[in-house]
């Protein structure tokens, strides 16, 4: 199978729900090239030391003054190490936000898991929440997200983040919560995931824990696009 056609799949562990995406475009692959894929044990632990210290850095002072060498000084590392695997700053962005969409597609994957909610309305409220916890643990979320904020022309992949989440939620409300495919149920959880990842970022935008009055309202507003669609 080649890469551009190869499926990426979160299982998680054993009954879970299993998101199925084309690993190109989720992992954004394409547009994240790593110059040395690792291979060894050391070399992976480097890799993820770069992305954690550039997460780092965004927390501190957003995605958008970034630089390689600020990713280097914080990891200890020389400049040489960071090119050695980033050709520049945007492959640093981008690879961190492949790893932020493969996090949340693995706790998307967990609240989506057969029976554990008692409605396709409740899994997807969940997803609120996944999305909130990610924002409040994961280092540089509140700012890069999944990459949808990274402004590059041309797109480095025929559709968003979001989109693909939002396809691979449907899936899975179909085949676990006896929901009705239809574009109306898609049109629906596609405007879910966006409300969601607007909503809660603003709720994020001045505040590490979140402003609670604007995520209960993000809450109550998704309450709202779901009724009578599931």
């Amino acid at each position: 199978m080649s890469p551009s056609t190869e499926e990426y799949s979160v299982a998680g562990r054993k009954g879970y729900t299993v998101l199925t995406i084309d690993s190109s475009a989720a992992l954004l692959s394409s547009a994240a090239p790593i110059r040395n894929e690792p291979v060894q044990a050391r070399s992976t632990a480097r890799l993820a030391t770069l992305l954690d210290s550039a997460a780092a850095v965004i927390d501190e002072i957003g995605y958008e003054r970034l630089t390689t060498a600020m990713v280097a000084e914080r990891a200890g590392a020389s400049i040489g190490t960071v090119y050695r695997y980033f050709p520049d700053r945007i492959a640093v962005l981008q690879s961190l936000a492949a790893r932020n969409v493969e996090r949340l597609m693995v706790r998307t994957a967990d609240e989506l898991q057969a029976g554990r909610h008692g409605s396709a309305t409740d899994a997807v409220l969940a997803l609120h929440a996944v999305t909130v916890e990610l924002f409040r643990t994961e280092p540089g979320y509140r700012s890069l997200r999944a990459g949808d904020v990274i402004d590059l022309r041309p797109s480095a992949t025929e559709s968003t983040s979001n989109a693909m989440l939002a396809t691979a939620v449907s899936d899975a409300l179909v085949a676990h919560y006896d929901a009705t495919d239809s574009s109306e149920l898609r049109l629906a959880i596609g405007t879910a995931v966006e409300l969601i990842d607007a909503l809660v970022a603003r709720a994020f935008a001045r505040s590490e824990r979140g402003d609670d009055e604007l995520l209960a309202e993000s809450q109550r507003a998704l309450r709202a696009v779901l009724a009578g669609r599931l």
